[in-house]
């Protein structure tokens, strides 16, 4: 009979009740001054290998590069991320915040924010672009920044309580449509944004649905971020073309599973 050991974490009930209430919140120094060091290496490893598994969203100078140079997956390319893609206190503190039976991996990507010819990341949702039956699914993304980050270099933005408001039209990051109109009333009635800058080593954490903004970056570095999707265990596969699900076996309507999304924490792991 096997004792599942609960992993610490820096998540206390105030990081808990404030997620819940507001659809984001903010983590201090997530990681160690040595893990902050390792990751910095091994992302820029990952960033610029030329790898078969892992995936750009777009090519150097392209549109959507303009606004984030992105790769899907890195820890396929890059065995050392997968220390830092699947860490244990990463996915606890996804369950401590959401209240989950189980967490789920779903993907992780590497976000550089360009230095030079950058662009905003526009106000948007990420559950429209994700092939989940639930429409309030309850994944998550942790947002971990490698850099000190405030609005001269790409630090994010989110809406208090927009979880709220359902899921709303995908917008083109690209060529942006402003999410705002698709809520009745417009922006009568949502709060106030919120700029949360960060230290490098911490994080913030937010709901699929959640209205969320990164600055451009306007300084001569790239802003280096690891994100990680998470989806709480039993959500189902809506069968829509994604990226991470093409090719993996996964059935319509059956829970997201298998080999490359496994149970990270929480019920049966």
């Amino acid at each position: 009979m096997s004792t599942t050991v609960k992993t610490q974490t820096p998540i206390t009930q105030e990081h808990i009740d404030f997620y819940r209430e507001n659809g984001f919140v903010k983590v201090d120094d997530m990681l160690t001054p040595e893990e902050l060091a390792e990751l910095r290496e091994y992302l820029e490893e990952a960033m610029h290998s030329e790898g078969d598994r892992s995936v750009n969203t777009d090519k150097k100078d392209g549109l959507y590069y303009r606004v984030l140079n992105q790769k899907v997956n890195v820890w396929r390319d890059h065995a050392g991320m997968g220390k830092f893609s699947f860490h244990p206190r990463f996915a606890q503190s996804a369950l401590e915040l959401s209240g989950a039976a189980g967490i789920r991996f779903f993907h992780d990507h590497g976000l550089w924010k360009m230095p030079g010819d950058s662009k905003a990341t526009p106000w948007h949702q990420d559950t429209p672009y994700w092939p989940f039956n639930e429409a309030e699914a309850g994944a998550m993304s942790i947002w971990i920044t490698l850099d000190d980050v405030d609005e001269r270099n790409g630090c994010m933005a989110f809406v208090p309580k927009s979880h709220r408001l359902g899921k709303l039209k995908g917008i083109d990051l690209a060529s942006p449509q402003n999410i705002f109109d698709y809520v009745e009333g417009g922006q009568t009635t949502v709060q106030q944004p919120v700029v949360v800058p960060l230290r490098a080593g911490s994080c913030t954490f937010h709901n699929g649905l959640t209205f969320h903004y990164a600055h451009a970056n306007s300084t001569d570095r790239p802003r280096r971020v690891l994100a990680i999707i998470y989806v709480p265990e039993g959500v189902t596969y809506s069968g829509a073309k994604h990226v991470v699900t093409d090719g993996t076996g996964l059935q319509t309507g059956e829970p997201i599973k298998g080999p490359r999304f496994p149970l990270l924490t929480g019920a049966g792991s």
